[in-house]
């Protein structure tokens, strides 16, 4: 059976042109999740001074479009991440990119350009969609990079991959200040009707302008093949799994000599997959994972999103612009620069050490350092803050670049990888979509909470949060990351260096030690020939559960092999693979 060998192949294929391309393919959407889900705050500065003329635009509106999105990811990274393990990932991907392409371009064209209620209503809609596109995106891209990646440097694939939002940042505040320089050029001499024309062309160009490269990958998306894993592991079709990636990676073949071991006779079904998700065994096995998934990506979230969406408030940019071109101006140049000093290097510093580090060790120091930079910004919050705008405040603005440097290069994007790693192929992407949409509940906790927790009263109203609540703000933000550290250092495990298939594994082990399962007894042993045949012409990393281990025949041999950092993988009652036994 080739499930065993094309599998094991990917654990230690070479990176490959393949793989580059998987992760433009993969990152392209994320790049396009980023920028629509971000752009948003410039366009409703513009969107304030064209239907809202003398009256910003409320609390109440302001929290609907920032919610809207986010709850429409939530929703799609469910549905999405569940239909990825139904259907599969190849299937659902294509859809997604086309939900988003198309609702970002429905955003673009919403309808009326006088009546605000109108207008707002028909963007709030296409903002909803896009959501559900953008989440489903999430767990997709996640799990298609990581069962496609070697296990050496998978890490360093899947953040690659969510590297992409950072430029996607970037690219939309770029865009917004392009867009909003060249229509405030041409507009110059033009009557006040014509210029609110203009405008209006302008905040829907912004919107569509982020489609266009998402747009581009759909031809390759729609090629790649489904991933070996799932074709093997779920389909139960080795043989096809095999093909399909042949025609994309040179994969070794140093695996055929397993043609020549004995099987296990086949089943109707895997003693592995004989459980349904949310199953009571699923939460034995799983349950403290998933918690720990779902617990980080919620609470980085949190803090993650309050801080972006919410930067021109945060760092108090000029409310006072010249024309409806000026806010918008403003907000997307903090955000870039906050991108390109921030953002994008704690991404990439991820990249680079998350195979190095670890996954939960890169997610506590994050974690941490974030805690400490809230509190030390947010106990002297009023020393920092100047109503001369933000470039008043540089001790400030440094501080708070720190918090997105330390997300990325911390739990933003461990959150990420983390959950594409730790659950079997059947579940993968439900777990996956599960993780993320906590996030984005978390972010709208976060979002809305700061929006209405800064507000003034009415009888101030100003755009700026009150400076005390927002010290307020900051503290709670930071006993936020606090709760982070624990549940990382209590609850994650890490995954760095593992095989995706010993997922499988631990199911086998957990059922051989479970009341009713086979006695050690009866579960085949490894012979002495069998090891000294593997060691001679079996050159991969393989593991041996400790449940299957018969140490009055194998001991020594096992310890001789772990010496060499060897090691055998034994799988029991798993058709999809083979069994060495005396």
């Amino acid at each position: 059976m080739p499930a065993p060998r094309v599998l094991s192949a990917l654990d230690v294929a070479r990176i490959q042109l393949y793989h580059f391309k998987a992760i433009i393919i993969a990152g392209m959407s994320l790049f396009t999740d980023a920028y629509d889900l971000f752009c948003i705050a410039p366009v409703l500065k513009m969107l304030g001074e064209i239907y809202y003329h003398e009256d910003s635009i409320g609390t109440p509106i302001l929290s609907i479009f920032y919610a809207i999105a986010l709850l429409g990811a939530a929703l799609g990274q469910l549905l999405v991440g569940y239909l990825g393990d139904r259907l599969g990932r190849r299937r659902v991907y294509g859809i997604c990119l086309m939900i988003m392409v198309l609702s970002s371009f429905g955003c673009g064209f919403s309808v009326c350009t006088s009546r605000r209620s109108c207008v707002m209503a028909s963007l709030g809609f296409f903002r909803f969609v896009l959501g559900l596109g953008i989440g489903g995106d999430y767990p997709l891209s996640a799990t298609i990079m990581s069962e496609f990646a070697n296990k050496k440097t998978r890490g360093t694939f899947i953040s690659a991959v969510f590297s992409m939002q950072g430029l996607g940042i970037l690219m939309s505040s770029t865009v917004t200040m392009a867009v909003c320089a060249a229509f405030k050029n041409a507009g110059k001499g033009s009557s006040e009707k014509t210029k609110a024309a203009e405008a209006d062309i302008a905040w829907r160009l912004i919107l569509m302008i982020g489609a266009i490269p998402a747009a581009l990958t759909f031809y390759w998306r729609m090629r790649m093949p489904e991933t070996a894993r799932y074709t093997a592991l779920v389909e139960n079709n080795a043989i096809k799994a095999e093909k399909d990636m042949e025609k994309v990676m040179s994969i070794s073949k140093s695996s055929q000599v397993e043609e020549d071991l004995p099987q296990l006779p086949s089943s109707s079904s895997s003693t592995s997959s004989s459980y349904k998700l949310f199953s009571r065994r699923f939460f034995s096995l799983h349950g403290r994972d998933l918690f720990a998934a779902s617990a980080n990506w919620f609470l980085v979230d949190v803090v993650f999103y309050t801080s972006n969406l919410l930067l021109s408030q945060i760092l108090n940019v000029s409310n006072k612009p010249h024309n409806v071109y000026d806010s918008a101006f403003e907000v997307a140049k903090v955000a870039a620069t906050v991108a390109v000093c921030s953002t994008i290097p704690g991404y990439w510093f991820t990249v680079y050490f998350i195979d190095r580090v670890g996954r939960v060790k890169i997610q506590i120091m994050g974690f941490f350092l974030m805690a400490v930079v809230y509190l030390v910004a947010g106990i002297p919050y009023s020393w920092y803050r100047s109503d001369h705008g933000y470039t008043s405040n540089k001790g400030f603005v440094v501080l708070y670049g720190l918090i997105f440097f330390f997300s990325n290069f911390g739990p933003n994007t461990t959150t990420f990888i983390i959950p594409a790693e730790l659950f079997p192929a059947r579940f993968r992407s439900t777990c996956h979509g599960i993780s993320g949409a906590a996030g984005k509940l978390g972010a709208i906790v976060g979002t809305v909470g700061f929006l209405w927790g800064t507000k003034r009263d009415e009888e101030h109203k100003d755009v700026f949060p009150d400076v005390k609540r927002v010290r307020i703000a900051f503290l709670i933000l930071g006993g936020v990351c606090i709760a982070g550290v624990l549940v990382t250092y209590f609850c994650t495990r890490e995954t760095m260096g593992r095989s995706l298939e010993e997922n499988e594994e631990d199911e086998i082990c957990a059922y051989s030690s479970a009341p009713g399962s086979p006695s050690a007894s009866e579960l085949p042993t490894i012979t002495t020939q069998a090891i000294v045949f593997l060691n001679r012409h079996y050159p991969h990393s393989y593991t041996l559960p400790a449940c299957c281990i018969n140490s009055s025949t194998t001991g020594y041999n096992l310890q001789k092999q772990h010496s060499k950092r060897k090691h055998i993988r034994l799988l029991i009652n798993n058709p999809m693979h083979k069994v060495l036994w005396s």
